[in-house]
Parts: structure tokens; sequence; C-alpha cells
């Protein structure tokens, strides 16, 4: 099993209500870790997160409409701590790409609001997607209105023929009125097939 050098988030987010920012908290008290609290001009904080071996991690809290906004990029090498990162990222539904650094190879995960919605491997110049989120239930949708157009289509055709053929038979009067009626089917079938 390849084991893990190094985990870097690049510009992770996460947005944290009062309530929550005391469970943050509360989450990063643990025998093997330290935390501080730097509070800094108009309620701002930085919390900085440290490990027994030394390495720490800095979270950046801006108070924004009454939450706490956090931008987060770091290195973390050390494997508690980037465990610990990783629990307080899910728990609070973080943004962003983390990037899990192995010798030869790195796997980069995009979250949104807390999940893995893409996974994707790069060694060297070649990249593969291992996962990618697809939501099921949009498709369908997509699907289904797809299934109405095309029955769309094929009433507009058949109003168009059935106006062709009585177009043989009629007189100057109901020639404008049909080549007029055929000239809007046209725009409907072309607006039909931009879906």
């Amino acid at each position: 099993m390849a084991q893990r050098l190094a985990t870097e988030y690049v510009k992770a987010t996460m947005k944290l209500s009062e309530p929550q920012m005391h469970q943050f908290l509360r989450m990063t008290e643990d025998g093997r870790l330290h935390h501080r609290v730097k509070v800094l001009d108009n309620g701002c904080q930085e919390v900085v997160l440290g490990d027994v071996s030394g390495e720490e991690v800095h979270f950046p809290f801006d108070r924004i409409e009454g939450f706490y906004m956090c931008e987060l990029s770091c290195r973390l090498v050390n494997l508690h701590l980037t465990n610990v990162v990783r629990k307080l990222f899910m728990t609070f539904k973080g943004d962003g790409v983390v990037h899990r650094i192995y010798k030869g190879f790195t796997m980069t995960y995009v979250y949104a609001q807390g999940t893995v919605r893409k996974i994707v491997e790069k060694t060297g110049e070649n990249t593969r997607v291992i996962y990618e989120y697809k939501n099921t239930l949009l498709e369908l949708q997509h699907l289904f209105q797809a299934r109405d157009v095309e029955r769309e289509i094929n009433r507009v055709y058949a109003e168009i023929d059935s106006l062709l053929d009585t177009r043989k038979d009629a007189t100057a009067d109901q020639l404008h009125q049909i080549d007029e009626t055929l000239a809007r089917y046209q725009k409907r079938l072309f607006e039909l097939e931009a879906y």
C-alpha cells in the first residue's frame, strides 16, 4: 500500500455559525493536539492547531454577517494532524480541493459541502478520473424532458404533413394561411432541435 507523503488543502473554505465555532474548538481538544486562539481586529480569529511533533495548521476565520468564514491553504505531513483536519473539513461541510501526495502520483479530491464530488489520479503527465459524482435524479429529469421534446417534434411533423396534404387542393387565400402556419412550425422545429 502506498504511503502518503503529504496532504495539501487548496483554497478550502468552511462557513461556521457561532455554535459551530464552539464545536470546532471542542473537536480540536485531543491529547496529541493543542490549540490556541488568536483574536484579531474586528472579531476575526485565527485558530492554530498543533501536533506534539511541532507541525501546525492555521485556520484564519473572518467574521462576516454573523458567520465565521475560513479559507484554508496548507500542506500537512503528520498523519494524526491530517486526519483531524480532514474530520473538521468534512464535519463542517467544507468546499475545496485536497491533494493527497504519494511517491510517484497525486490523488486530487474535490469537495462540495463536505462530500467528495470527484477524485482524479495524476501520474506524471497522465490524468485519470477515478470517481465523479453524478446527479442521477437530474439526469433522469433531463432524459424525461428530452422525451417530451421528441414527442412534440413528432406532433409538429404530423401537423406539417397534414398541412402539406391540405395545401395541394387549397385556394389562394388558404395557401397564404397554410404557408404562415408552416413557417411557424418550421421556427418551432428549429427551437425544439436546440434542446
